[in-house]
């Protein structure tokens, strides 16, 4: 049994997306976010913010900016990181 809960936990590092089961990912992704140092964490607001001012980009597609590949949701969470666009949005 204890085996079994610690394998749901289990996050898979050398994984492809698409070696997931459908939504693991995003999953994933989710329980990354979650688990943040909070002193490395981007304010919700602010994380808000940022998205909303991703979805107004021509550079999103499902998700991912095309300038640098990121998935836009990882590295708005970051209070450290910018827009990789040469005309940052934020």
């Amino acid at each position: 049994m204890q085996e079994e809960q610690s394998n749901k936990n289990r996050i898979c590092k050398k994984c492809l997306l698409r070696d997931m089961q459908e939504g693991e990912y995003f999953k994933n992704m989710y329980e990354y976010i979650a688990g943040l140092d909070p002193q490395i964490k981007t304010p919700d607001s602010l994380y808000e913010e940022r998205l909303n001012l991703c979805k107004s980009c021509d550079k999103l597609v499902n998700g991912m900016c095309r300038v640098c590949g990121c998935f836009v949701e990882m590295r708005a969470a970051v209070a450290k990181n910018a827009c990789p666009a040469v005309e940052k949005r934020w």
